[in-house]
């Protein structure tokens, strides 16, 4: 008898044990694919002529086989987590705005990408939602852009959306 209780006792203990590892997994906001490490998400905000985003974006690569890919002082450098490849995923909080016909970004933490004068941005397609819900593509040409001297932020130009991806994030 004690031998069939214990038995019952450890089975309950084991599909309690199960039930709480199941229930207390964190579910992803996200389901992450491929195409979801390069994304762009809305954050609130109530102006009407620009909308902060953050971006999310993995780039960089290995330094052992790179002979530079930034010129600095008349010589090409390598600096980690910029530039082509996927090796550090990045995050920034940017303010989208459009003038005329142009799309351009502004970061809005200062150090968010790098504590560097300039960072080199490789051709990126971030996967994002327009404001009917439907996926979207918010593509950022490559380029080396200089930190503005007096705001200490970085300005990407020559965005633009469309409905599939125009770089392959490599």
């Amino acid at each position: 008898m004690k031998t069939f209780i214990f038995y019952y006792l450890k089975l309950f203990a084991s599909l309690l044990l199960l039930l709480m590892v199941v229930s207390c997994q964190k579910k992803s906001e996200f389901p992450i694919t491929p195409m979801q490490t390069n994304y762009i998400v809305r954050l609130w905000n109530d102006s009407k002529t620009a909308q902060e985003y953050n971006l999310v974006t993995n780039l960089g690569h290995d330094g052992k086989n790179c002979n530079g890919c930034i010129l600095r002082h008349g010589r090409f450098i390598h600096i980690d987590c910029q530039g082509h490849g996927n090796m550090c995923q990045v995050s920034a909080n940017v303010t989208l705005y459009v003038g005329g016909s142009e799309m351009y970004a502004v970061t809005t933490d200062t150090f968010g990408l790098t504590d560097q004068n300039y960072f080199n941005m490789p051709a990126r397609s971030l996967s994002a939602e327009d404001e009917k819900g439907q996926p979207v593509f918010l593509n950022i040409p490559a380029q080396l852009v200089y930190r503005d001297s007096s705001t200490q932020q970085f300005t990407f130009t020559g965005l633009y959306y469309s409905n599939s991806a125009m770089f392959g994030n490599d």
